[in-house]
């Protein structure tokens, strides 16, 4: 069975589940996000790296390619005539290990050791060619034995005649490729089916591991591309998830602080209640008040019930002191008051006929506030019957202004105290309201005919109530021995299931059309 702490707490749990759910995914957005923009920056590094080391190579290329023309009238010329330009070509170039002048496949003129007569395809057997080339080969006239990057101009229509030029791959390869490690582990110039690595030499086949991932830019102005290798974007994304971490915890932290902040009413039952008030959730019920010395129906108390379309039922117990602890209870009396006064059509109108609403005492702290609800939902209908406030005892009663009271009384307002003897110092309620009415609590009621304590106190309030001439009535009657238990000791005012259970208020008409007259009992 639902309980206002149960239910409380139900909505606390909730809260606190979505609070959790909410820094959850924010955690986790937090570490996807960072996961992609570190996949994205790993490729752009990658994309940069090796466009720097086109960019270079072809920078080093068009450099020599330039001096293309100047070199190539060369080739009809004496070595001793030609010997020390070449020599300044190389201090200019810097990047240029040696140049060759070739005619008809001899190398007659070289910069580095001057008049040569040596066949061309003895040093670079891929040598010479019609169409300009660049290949990757090894170095057999100056450094024999290293790596050289070639660069070959020809000069005649069958390839014989041209320029040779030697480039430093050493120097060229501290300038573009070093590997940039965890990102690059290795960085590979291609050209044709040859590829130079730094550190292992000229190679017939690109090296690549199982779990690398290999990307390669080609040059559009010449006929090589870089060829990076390292681990995939994503490895590499996952190696610096651990990084963002406390990020990622932070932002967590801080949806779930503002969720907390912004579900401070929605998941609350205060928002419940709230909402039930705004779609007319909440349905009027009534319980008859039986005169069994006139044998008729005297008036009604006014009960609220609650059809939760979210929660389902939901009873007064659950959401009336709920309601009392979120300061709603004064809206909630306001939706009876006027739901009651759009209803009085259905009751009869007789200034004796009592009709009871049960109003909180946080409603008499302000003076102004009972008097302007009371004026503005219930007298501006112009009612014939007589209202009676039903004060409930679960809040304590605060000093009550004397002008209130008969202000009320004035306006032929009764006062009740509901549920009399269960709640917040009773006696003292009786000196500072001077009530018209003491309503039993059922708790009393069922006592009696046994030997619990509570059967002596029923005596004792029915006592108290005749001394100060007090009118009693009894809740909760559910037995014929219960009534006329009450009846022989002067209460004939009954209230309880033994009579009439809670009704909606469109079937009270019929019952009283039924019922008033000779009490007729109905059992539960």
């Amino acid at each position: 069975m639902q309980s206002a702490h149960w239910i409380v707490k139900r909505y606390l749990h909730k809260r606190i589940l979505l609070c959790t759910l909410v820094a959850l995914g924010a955690f986790s957005l937090t570490l996807t996000i960072g996961f992609i923009l570190q996949r994205s920056e790993n490729k752009q590094q990658i994309e940069n790296v090796t466009q720097r080391a086109v960019t270079t190579l072809d920078k080093i290329l068009l450099a020599v390619e330039n001096e293309r023309d100047t070199l190539l009238p060369m080739v009809d010329k004496p070595c001793n005539n030609s010997l020390l330009k070449l020599r300044q070509q190389v201090a200019a170039l810097k990047t240029v290990r040696s140049i060759f002048l070739v005619k008809s496949g001899i190398i007659y003129c070289s910069s580095a050791f001057g008049e040569r007569s040596i066949p061309l395809r003895k040093l670079q057997p891929r040598l010479a060619d019609n169409h300009s080339k660049l290949l990757l080969t090894i170095d057999r006239s100056l450094v024999k034995g290293s790596p050289v990057l070639m660069q070959w101009f020809p000069a005649s229509k069958d390839g014989q005649d041209g320029v040779a030029i030697g480039i430093n791959i050493d120097l060229v390869s501290d300038m573009m490729l070093d590997p940039f490690p965890p990102l690059i582990t290795r960085v590979s110039l291609g050209i044709d089916d040859a590829w130079y690595v730094e550190d292992v030499g000229i190679i017939r086949q690109p090296i690549q591991r199982e779990d690398e991932r290999v990307y390669t830019r080609a040059s559009s102005a010449f006929p090589f591309s870089i060829v990076v290798s390292g681990p995939s974007f994503w490895r590499l994304a996952l190696r610096e998830l651990p990084g963002r971490l406390p990020l990622a915890l932070i932002f967590g932290l801080l949806a779930a602080w503002i969720t907390w902040i912004a579900t401070a009413r929605r998941m609350s039952f205060s928002w419940e209640i709230n909402m039930g008030i705004a779609q007319r959730e909440f349905t009027l019920f009534c319980q008859p008040l039986l005169n069994t010395r006139a044998q008729r129906c005297d008036g009604v108390e006014i009960l609220l019930r609650w059809n939760n379309p979210r929660l389902g039922p939901i009873t007064p117990d659950v959401f009336i002191p709920i309601a009392e602890a979120k300061n709603l209870i004064l809206p909630l009396t306001r939706y009876v008051l006027n739901e009651t006064a759009k209803e009085l059509h259905r009751f009869p109108a007789d200034p004796k006929f009592h009709i009871g609403i049960n109003v909180a005492a946080a409603h008499l702290r302000d003076d102004k506030i009972l008097l302007e609800d009371l004026n503005n939902l219930w007298f501006s209908v112009n009612p014939t019957v007589q209202l009676t406030i039903e004060l409930t005892e679960r809040d304590a009663l605060h000093d009550v202004n004397a002008g209130l009271l008969r202000a009320l009384h004035g306006k032929n307002i009764q006062l009740a105290i509901d549920d009399f003897g269960t709640g917040n110092s009773s006696l003292s309620w009786l000196e500072k309201l001077h009530p018209d009415v003491l309503k039993i609590d059922k708790s009393f009621t069922h006592a009696i005919g046994t030997d619990a304590v509570n059967s002596t106190v029923t005596d004792i309030i029915i006592a108290l109530g005749q001394r100060l001439n007090i009118e009693l009535v009894a809740e909760g009657v559910e037995t014929p021995e219960q009534a006329n238990y009450l009846q022989r000791h002067g209460v004939h005012l009954l209230q309880g299931y033994l009579y009439a259970p809670p009704m909606p208020l469109e079937e009270f008409p019929q019952w009283l059309a039924e019922h008033n007259g000779p009490t007729t009992p109905i059992m539960p």
